[in-house]
């Protein structure tokens, strides 16, 4: 072979090891430049860039006070004092603040448009109130296609964030009505995946509700975000509330768990929950009691409010159905709860023994009940801002006192004429009436006491925590009073008999009952038997 040929051959050999080197050359020459184009390389470039890329997708004005990039051994950028004003609104808060976060990645995920993990301190999340973007909404379908089209080119080049966590955030409602405290979650822990303003990120979370105080441990779904209204951004998970504390609210206590559902957007959350109070007390009272609900709710997210659609509830061997709502009221601190509550499955025993303070229930019965409640805010005893009006019957009444059932069959007995002395046979009574609760007395304005031969009407008031009674009345009865007795009683009695004159032949008798519930005073009216 000579000379010439081998000349040949080298070249042949040497040719593939050229291409791939060239091909290499180009390929990193082209992986820089588009590196360049995605990593900038001057931390006030980046932070430059950051700035642009914020505002543009949130339609906010952004701040950040700094920014450091480091490029070894990874690609990392560390900030301070970013701020977040959606659409540059200074009338309230800022939507986000972040007080440090770190940024980290790697070439290839950022040329995909990935973000390997995003690292937050001091986190705030401000959510102003609803209404804002009215005006934007008001220009018609056309500014809304157009802002599509913006929606839709942000998306193409939004960055995915893998991993989020956060440490020491807060979640902050600011209320629509001025001089109102905002709702406030401090959130322990917070961790994102697949994080990107343009879908559902999934999240889950621990924080503590301010009011009652206690843990929630959710997880779920949250966006996209909606830039032209934060309260518009769709949202649903699940979510664990343990040990809430309700002795914050004065008058009752017990230890809270609650566990559910919710769904919809950040201004209407539909809720499906249950909660479980082993030891529900008022506190005036002492007496425990298992209290369980299962309830479907609606919150607005961007003030609290909550209509309760319907409430299931059940303690001891009663149940009832409640509906309303939780609102804000103006120029007052916290909010009022309004229920339209209903009880046709309820025992009487269950509820005295829920609500007066006594050893056990004085009657026990079948109890029915409708009533309006409205609970106001403040700081003071629940019995004595509680209102209630509404109308109750109870069936089949007996009393738990032996002696005070004694003389109810006696006076059955006596007011049908019975006096043979024979002991007097067992009776129930029956209760109707009306009554309405303010500021810690309970008014009856009407209230029917039925047993056999007799009937009782009352009306009064009963001064829940000096427990004073004060009820005025007429006893009913379907015998004369001089046939309520025997031998020479009887024929003086007859002498009063006009006096007392009822219906169908019956008596009619004026009666007073007062003093204290535990030792009550019942007597004959004497001021009302010549001016009826």
């Amino acid at each position: 072979m000579d000379t010439a040929d081998r000349s040949i051959r080298r070249h042949r050999v040497r040719r593939p090891w050229q291409t791939i080197l060239i091909v290499a050359t180009v390929a990193i020459v082209f992986l820089l430049i588009a590196l360049a184009s995605v990593v900038p390389f001057s931390s006030e470039v980046a932070r430059t860039k950051v700035i642009e890329a914020l505002a543009d997708r949130l339609d906010s004005q952004v701040e950040l006070a700094s920014l450091d990039l480091h490029v070894l051994p990874r690609l990392r950028a560390e900030g301070v004092g970013l701020t977040i004003r959606h659409k540059g609104r200074r009338d309230v808060p800022p939507l986000i603040t972040v007080k440090k976060f770190a940024v980290e990645g790697n070439v290839f995920s950022l040329l995909g448009r990935h973000i390997s993990t995003v690292t937050l301190e001091g986190l705030d999340i401000q959510i102003p109130p609803g209404g804002a973007a009215a005006a934007v909404r008001s220009d018609g379908n056309q500014s809304r296609a157009a802002a599509d089209t913006t929606d839709s080119s942000r998306a193409r080049r939004a960055y995915v964030i893998d991993h989020l966590v956060t440490t020491d955030a807060k979640l902050v409602i600011i209320p629509r009505r001025e001089g109102k405290a905002p709702k406030v979650w401090a959130i322990h822990d917070l961790r994102m995946q697949g994080l990107s303003f343009d879908r559902a990120m999934p999240f889950e979370a621990t924080l503590t509700n301010a009011v009652p105080p206690g843990e929630i441990v959710t997880r779920g779904s949250f966006g996209p975000w909606s830039s032209e209204e934060p309260g518009q951004t769709p949202l649903d998970g699940m979510f664990n509330f343990d040990q809430a504390d309700l002795s914050v609210f004065n008058g009752i206590s017990g230890m809270l768990s609650a566990k559910g559902t919710f769904g919809g957007r950040l201004e209407r959350i539909e809720v499906h929950g249950e909660t479980d109070t082993p030891e529900f007390t008022i506190t005036s009272v002492g007496h425990a009691v298992p209290l369980r609900t299962k309830y479907h709710a609606i919150v607005d997210g961007t003030n609290g409010d909550t209509i309760l659609e319907r409430i299931d509830g059940s303690f001891l061997n009663t149940s009832l159905v409640a509906t309303g709502d939780v609102t804000d009221l103006p120029g007052a601190p916290g909010r009022q709860v309004n229920l339209n509550l209903t009880m046709d499955a309820a025992r009487l025993e269950d509820v005295l023994w829920l609500a007066v303070k006594t050893p056990k229930p004085s009657m026990t019965g079948a109890l029915t009940l409708n009533t309006v409640m409205v609970l106001p805010p403040g700081k003071i005893d629940v019995i004595e801002k509680l209102r209630l009006d509404g109308k109750f019957a109870i069936d089949k009444t007996r009393f738990t006192d032996p002696d005070i059932q004694k003389k109810i069959e006696g006076l059955s007995q006596r007011s049908r004429g019975i006096v043979s002395g024979q002991p007097a046979a067992q009776v129930t009574s029956d209760f109707a009436g009306s009554f309405k609760l303010a500021n810690g007395v309970l008014t009856i304005p009407s209230v029917a006491f039925d047993i056999p031969g007799a009937v009782v009407r009352l009306s009064g008031s009963y001064a829940i925590k000096p427990e004073v009674l004060n009820f005025r009345g007429t006893l009913f009865m379907d015998a004369k009073i001089s046939e309520t007795m025997t031998g020479i009683k009887s024929l003086l009695l007859k002498a009063v008999d006009p006096l007392f004159k009822g219906r169908n032949g019956g008596s009619a008798i004026p009666i007073r009952i007062s003093g204290q519930r535990n030792n009550p005073s019942f007597g004959l009216d004497k001021g009302r038997i010549f001016n009826r």
